[in-house]
């Protein structure tokens, strides 16, 4: 039970970590992301990360709530941000790059 706790703390408190250094860096400058857009045409596209977002929210409350007392949550939890994580480095490479044409 003791490393599922730690495990989760840790995995949530290095998301919002990465999440501020990726925000940081894309809002460092003006006007980096105006030349990135969103097609309207693939709108089912943001179904999985709203549903991992939704997720990572859901396990964080209900952790925090129980103040990490079920292991059972607390590996969910780790393997969500996990999965998050993947899957906001994967987009910020790709926003990264997007920008880095535009220059």
């Amino acid at each position: 039970m003791k490393t599922s706790k730690l495990a989760a703390k840790i995995v949530t408190k290095l998301f919002l970590v990465l999440l501020m250094a990726a925000l940081a860096f894309l809002l460092n400058e003006n006007n980096k992301l105006d030349h990135v857009y969103l097609d309207g045409k693939q709108i089912w596209a943001f179904v999985p990360p709203i549903l991992l977002i939704l997720g990572f929210i859901t396990l964080l409350v209900i952790c925090v709530r129980q103040k990490y007392s079920k292991p059972d949550m607390n590996w969910l939890l780790v393997v969500n941000t996990v999965v998050l994580m993947a899957y906001g480095i994967t987009l910020f490479i790709r926003i990264h790059d997007m920008i880095n044409q535009v220059r």
